[in-house]
C-alpha cells in the first residue's frame, strides 16, 4: 500500500441520494478499483495504525486484523457512515512478506517468489453505520515464473517495488512474471472487488448496477 496522506472530500455527484462512504485507505489503487465499479467513496481517511505482525502471526490472521483494526479507527471518526478498509498481505509459505524497505530486500523478495507459487490475502472490513463490522479474507494464489538475475535487476531499477506488499506490482511490470494467477486478480491489485461490492450490498449500500446509476 501507498505512504498514508490526507486528500480532501472527494466528489461524488450521488452524495445527496446515497450514505457517506468512507475510504480509509490512502492507497491510489484502491481507489481507483472502486472507482471503476462505479463506486465513489465521498471521503477518504487514512487510518495509521502499527502494520507489524505480531509474535508467531501467520499471513492470514494479519491481513484480518490488520484491516479491521483500520475501519474501527476511522469509524471512530465518521458516526453514521461507512466505512471500508483493506490490507494486502503477500504470503510465501508461512512467512509474510512486507513492503520491502530497500532496493536489497526487494531483490530478496523476487528471490523468495521466483518460480513459486505464494498467496496474496485480501482483508476487507466494513464498518456499517449501526456499527456493525463486517469481515472478509480472499485468498488468490500466483504463481511466478523462474526469474533469471538480469530480470530481478532490472524490475529492482525500475523501482516498481517501492511501497508495494511482496515488492511487485502486478498491475505493472511485475505482470511479465505471473505464469498463473487462480482467484481474484482485483486482490493483488489491492481490493478483492466482487467481495467488497457484496459486503457493501449485504449491509444496504446501493451498488451501481442495482440502482441504474452504473457509469
Amino acid at each position: 500500500m501507498d505512504a498514508a496522506v490526507q486528500p480532501p472530500a472527494l466528489e461524488n455527484p450521488a452524495r445527496m441520494s446515497r450514505p457517506v462512504l468512507v475510504l480509509a485507505s490512502a492507497s491510489p489503487r484502491r481507489l481507483e478499483l472502486l472507482r471503476q465499479v462505479g463506486i465513489v467513496p465521498d471521503r477518504v481517511d487514512a487510518a495509521e495504525i502499527d502494520e507489524n505482525p505480531r509474535r508467531g502471526e501467520l499471513p492470514p490472521a494479519l491481513a484480518k486484523r490488520l484491516a479491521a483494526a483500520k475501519a474501527r479507527a476511522i469509524a471512530d471518526r465518521h458516526a453514521g457512515a461507512y466505512v471500508l478498509a483493506a490490507d494486502t498481505v503477500v504470503a510465501c509459505g508461512r512467512r509474510s512478506l512486507p513492503k520491502p524497505a530497500d532496493a536489497a530486500e526487494a531483490d530478496r523478495f523476487l528471490m523468495l517468489l521466483s518460480g513459486r507459487k505464494h498467496r496474496v490475502l485480501g482483508g476487507v472490513a466494513l464498518v456499517a453505520p449501526d456499527g456493525r463490522l463486517v469481515e472478509r479474507l480472499v485468498t488468490t494464489a500466483v504463481t511466478f515464473k523462474r526469474l533469471s538475475d538480469a530480470e530481478r535487476a532490472g524490475y529492482v531499477r525500475s523501482g516498481e517495488w517501492r511501497g508495494k506488499a511482496g515488492g511487485y506490482a502486478i498491475q505493472g511490470l511485475g505482470a511479465l512474471f505471473v505464469r498463473s494467477l487462480a482467484g481474484s486478480y482485483s486482490n493483488v491489485v489491492g481490493l478483492p472487488l466482487f467481495e467488497t461490492a457484496q459486503m457493501l450490498r449485504g449491509t444496504g449500500y446501493p451498488i451501481p448496477l442495482d440502482t441504474g446509476t452504473a457509469p
